[in-house]
């Protein structure tokens, strides 16, 4: 039974749980194979920003915006990137992480930092210490790196001089960022580069953290492991270094498959979830993490699927709240392991809904965020304005799915 001591703490700690939205997650994406076009996705930076609004309103937890720099902003010189930031404010949210992109230009081939080619690196730390500037103008925390860097073919490439040529960008990028602002590094066993990967897991995204600087943290990202992976081992390791700096929320069946978080394994993400936990009673303090949501809406819809993420998220993080710490440090120390185990599976196999309904209609959230979204008709309406938009602009594109 759910004492209302126990409910206000888990009101306290939703309210605490704030998760990014990606700027990408409401845009057209589709695979290496092709792109699938849905007519209310967004086609430009304001629709991005309209639709992170809406689902702010509706779930009461997302209020930034992670943005993706030549996806989100004007190249310079002109642009100003404070027009973005008071186009966000305009649908109620702020501009959250910047992303560089130093995987799209044909000069990356190769690489990046990583690069044989010295232009190539020249041009991705000119394209990162802009996206400083422009994280300093909008109000930006954080710079989240995910590089495409890495080799296919045995012999390719120097492995040691790519690690040491990135080591001392990584090092010179963080040197360069305002007070206040963190580096993210994020890590990737494989995809596009399959041989070898520059930053190819956690250890090697910690190891560049500690060159760079106090300000940079690892990025876990919930799809970049090989199966079998204990990511809650992961967690609770860098925790314990004070080295945990984010997530990429998401799913997977095999690899990166970038699926709504919790669609194949929802108790993976609840054990994520439960070393969090434990480290705030362990420590008495909750942990600095961005949590981000990074994933492809290739078939669902673009803005049911990230409320369901972001419903999912909150209801296995609550869950993590009920485990009982002080029985399950006594059932540890005797080896009790029935117990201790039964006692995270107790808290998993809670129905916690009516918990989360009663949190968001206290913050004047509709108790059931997906269903108001679906029963308002909002996302057909986008959809008719949305096409008429894109045709006006006369551009061309075959929706398939609302």
């Amino acid at each position: 039974m759910m004492t209302d001591r126990l409910t206000r703490c888990i009101f306290q700690a939703l309210d605490q749980f704030k998760i990014e939205l990606p700027s990408w997650g409401f845009a057209d994406t589709g695979t290496r194979f092709g792109k699938f076009f849905q007519a209310a996705a967004a086609s430009t930076v304001e629709e991005k920003f309209h639709d992170a609004g809406l689902v702010h309103r509706l779930t009461g937890c997302c209020p930034t915006v992670a943005v993706h720099v030549l996806w989100d902003f004007a190249p310079a010189p002109g642009s100003d990137p404070r027009k973005v930031a008071r186009l966000a404010k305009k649908h109620g949210v702020k501009i959250g992480a910047v992303n560089p992109n130093v995987f799209q230009d044909q000069d990356y081939k190769l690489g990046s930092f990583c690069s044989p080619s010295a232009k190539a690196r020249k041009m991705a730390m000119d394209h990162t210490l802009d996206c400083i500037e422009i994280g300093r103008a909008t109000g930006s925390k954080i710079l989240s790196m995910w590089l495409a860097d890495g080799t296919n073919y045995p012999g390719q490439d120097s492995i040691v001089r790519r690690k040491r040529d990135l080591q001392k960008a990584f090092k010179k990028i963080h040197d360069r960022m305002p007070a206040g602002m963190t580096m993210l590094i994020e890590y990737k066993p494989f995809e596009p580069a399959f041989y070898h990967t520059d930053i190819a897991d956690w250890g090697m995204s910690a190891a560049f953290c500690r060159h760079a600087g106090r300000s940079a943290k690892v990025l876990v990202d919930t799809g970049h492991h090989l199966p079998g992976c204990n990511i809650e081992h992961i967690v609770a390791f860098l925790l314990d270094e004070g080295l945990l700096g984010g997530f990429h929320f998401n799913d997977r069946k095999y690899a990166d498959d970038d699926l709504t978080l919790g669609s194949i394994d929802p108790y993976a993400i609840f054990r994520i979830f439960d070393q969090i936990a434990q480290y705030q009673f362990d420590r008495g303090k909750l942990p600095g993490i961005a949590y981000m949501v990074d994933q492809s809406h290739n078939l669902k819809p673009k803005l049911e699927a990230m409320i369901q993420t972001v419903m999912t998220a909150q209801d296995l993080f609550a869950k993590a709240q009920l485990v009982d710490r002080k029985k399950l440090a006594r059932a540890q120390a005797r080896g009790d392991i029935v117990t201790a185990e039964n006692l995270l599976k107790d808290a998993y196999h809670t129905d916690v809904r009516d918990l989360l309904a009663e949190w968001r209609m206290s913050r004047d959230c509709p108790p059931d965020p997906l269903r108001e979204l679906r029963s308002s008709g909002v996302v057909a309406k986008l959809a008719r304005e949305r096409t008429a938009a894109r045709k006006a602009r006369g551009e061309v594109q075959a929706a398939s799915y609302a």
